[in-house]
């Protein structure tokens, strides 16, 4: 959309001044989107807020840089497409890699960034996540524009449903072809990291099922063995963009609970690359980004960068009650018949 706009205005200006005036759909658009994201950067090892660049250019100096996301957030897009070309204004060598590719989609992604096949052919086949458009095909083409190899980090997410089902042990089912799919080193120790899973998942009462407390530990248990494959899964396709693309800085991309606090993805990352230099960006969504509080998170990563969280929609109103019926006139009067009372719109 952006470049869009861009077209847009470059066109408008070599026109005669009577095919200046924009349709209604565009106008709207170039009036209501800001060309600003509002965000404040919180630098976690010195206490103190900075600047965007100034992060992007201290992070540009990592092996690997994490940019953890709440996934419905399009503050943090736009601002991670940011974050993606300044880095790639400092480092000639970049390696985007993405939790929102699964491993087996890799083939297809290498044929569109070839221009082998048309991005329409490659949506098809890849199983994109359902924000692709607005939240993540802007830094695919953007390094697509540019020739840097992009990656498709995660575990393909029936391996993924298959071990939150039968646990670590269902991966033995697997074929050789299938178990190339999901990293070949799996650990997945009860550790702090599990300590937050468990509580994030709460008791599962609220899922709807009726289970005894052991059979929910038990299924709390399978989840987090899922979520460690996902998590080796990346870290081992991090080590493996490093190791082939050794001048190379990896961005990723991911879910800020696989990175933040340098746990899940980034430790399993660096478990694989002994003396890389990593670095944590976890974006955060505020309702007020001057009262925004880095000190009392800045354990979540290197950097905490603020978002201004959207404005959450307004409930729709309740259908208004029907009318009480007038008390009926005294007998000796005619009683008009009652007009029907039309219940209100929703539409």
């Amino acid at each position: 959309m952006f470049l869009t706009s861009i077209l847009f205005f470059s066109l408008q200006a070599q026109a005669p001044l009577a095919a200046t005036v924009p349709d209604t759909a565009l106008a709207r658009h170039v009036a209501t989107v800001s060309s600003y994201t509002p965000h404040r950067v919180y630098k976690s090892g010195k206490k103190r807020f900075e600047d965007f660049e100034s992060m992007l250019a201290d992070v540009a100096k990592s092996d690997v840089v994490f940019l953890g996301e709440e996934h419905d957030d399009p503050g943090t897009h736009r601002l991670e497409r940011a974050a993606v070309e300044g880095i790639g204004r400092r480092r000639p060598n970049v390696v985007l890699a993405m939790e929102m590719f699964e491993r087996d989609a890799q083939p297809k992604l290498d044929d569109y960034l070839a221009g082998k096949i048309s991005e329409e052919d490659f949506l098809k086949t890849s199983r994109p996540w359902p924000r692709y458009a607005t939240d993540y095909r802007p830094m695919v083409e953007f390094a697509k524009a540019k020739g840097w190899p992009v990656i498709a980090g995660n575990v393909p997410r029936k391996w993924a449903s298959l071990v939150g089902r039968k646990g670590l042990a269902g991966l033995d089912s697997l074929g050789a072809p299938e178990r190339t799919q999901v990293a070949q080193a799996l650990s997945c120790p009860r550790d702090k990291y599990y300590a937050r899973f468990k509580e994030t998942m709460g008791d599962m009462s609220g899922h709807g099922q009726k289970i005894t407390p052991q059979e929910a530990a038990a299924m709390v248990d399978r989840f987090y063995e899922a979520q460690c494959v996902k998590d080796e899964t990346m870290g081992e396709a991090i080590a493996a963009a490093r190791a082939k693309y050794p001048d190379a800085i990896v961005i990723h991309v991911n879910g800020s609970f696989h990175s933040d606090f340098a746990m899940g993805t980034a430790e399993r990352a660096k478990n694989r690359l002994p003396g890389a230099r990593i670095s944590v960006v976890s974006f955060v969504p505020a309702v007020d980004l001057d009262t925004a509080d880095g000190k009392k998170i800045r354990k979540q990563g290197d950097y905490v960068v603020f978002t201004l969280k959207p404005p959450t929609p307004p409930k729709p109103a309740a259908p208004a009650a029907p009318a009480t019926p007038a008390a009926p006139p005294a007998a000796s009067a005619p009683v008009a018949p009652a007009a029907a009372v039309k219940p209100p719109t929703t539409d």
